[in-house]
């Protein structure tokens, strides 16, 4: 099982021209069966490029096989016509279930540019075992705000593993009560903006709450000592200085074992981020 996960900078190029087609390229080239991706826009004229198209319906029509579900917490409307701005997955397994977060956005004065963020979660049929997915794109600017945003992924994953302690079928409900199980065994992914080993990195990653299982890096399970991969700060695009890494892959414990391989596509020069790619082992 693959899974892609990429933050595509509205498919501007650093030349700051907007080649979705070039976005397209090369997820297929990963041939993924799970893609999540970050700063998907639609009509955003102003947006370096003139992202003026709805590149969530672009990218679903494009992998028409693929269940989408998108999420844009940036909502803003000029005309009453909406200008999006957020995350989409796009699975080649069935989705069972959907949830939209919006994460904490605390005011904080010294850090004024922000946009509200948001997770998307989805419960799939995986070869095997069901699985929850989360793709995320947490604040740049703000620690504070970041750091609020990753103490709430915390809370909705100590309450998914919660109740997954406790799931029961009810076939007897109505059809909004039969939302059926959703796993504590998940994978989380995105840009989180942080760097490895961070303050709100190692939050990330503290002991769960109330008894849910820990998140891992998987990158780290799989390549031990090795630093990270950078995931931005090549071909020559301006931000930021260095090559950094700011894109990663969680796992739950459980997961761990079933990791077969973590790595960064860095010859793609489509975003200023690289794609992330994991690769699952089947399990039951």
């Amino acid at each position: 099982m693959r899974v892609v996960s990429w933050n595509i900078h509205w498919g501007c190029g650093k030349d700051g021209r907007i080649r979705i087609h070039a976005v397209i390229d090369v997820l297929r080239k990963l041939n993924p069966d799970i893609i999540c991706l970050q700063e998907v826009a639609a009509n955003h004229p102003e947006l370096e490029g003139s992202a003026t198209a709805n590149q969530f319906k672009q990218l679903a029509g494009a992998f028409g096989g693929f269940h989408a579900i998108e999420y844009a917490p940036s909502e803003i409307y000029r005309n009453n016509v909406p200008r999006l701005f957020g995350n989409l997955i796009l699975s080649k397994y069935r989705i069972t279930q959907a949830h939209r977060h919006l994460l904490p956005w605390p005011a904080d004065p010294d850090n004024l540019p922000g946009m509200p963020r948001g997770a998307i979660e989805v419960v799939l049929d995986t070869p095997g075992s069901k699985l929850r997915l989360v793709t995320t794109h947490l604040e740049y600017h703000s620690p504070l705000q970041r750091l609020a945003q990753v103490q709430r992924l915390r809370e909705l994953h100590a309450q998914a593993c919660a109740r997954a302690r406790i799931f029961a079928p009810h076939p007897e409900m109505d059809a909004p009560y039969q939302l059926g199980e959703r796993p504590a065994a998940a994978v989380y992914c995105g840009d989180f903006n942080m760097a490895p080993g961070a303050a709100d990195y190692q939050a990330l990653l503290a002991p769960g709450l109330d008894g849910a299982s820990t998140l891992v890096d998987a990158w780290s399970a799989q390549h031990a000592g090795q630093a990270h991969a950078p995931t931005t700060g090549l071909h020559g695009y301006p931000w930021p200085e260095k090559p950094d890494c700011y894109d990663y892959f969680f796992v739950t414990e459980d997961l761990v074992r079933r990791v077969a391989s973590v790595e960064v596509q860095s010859e793609t020069a489509a975003s200023d981020h690289q794609p992330v790619v994991l690769e699952l082992i089947p399990g039951a």
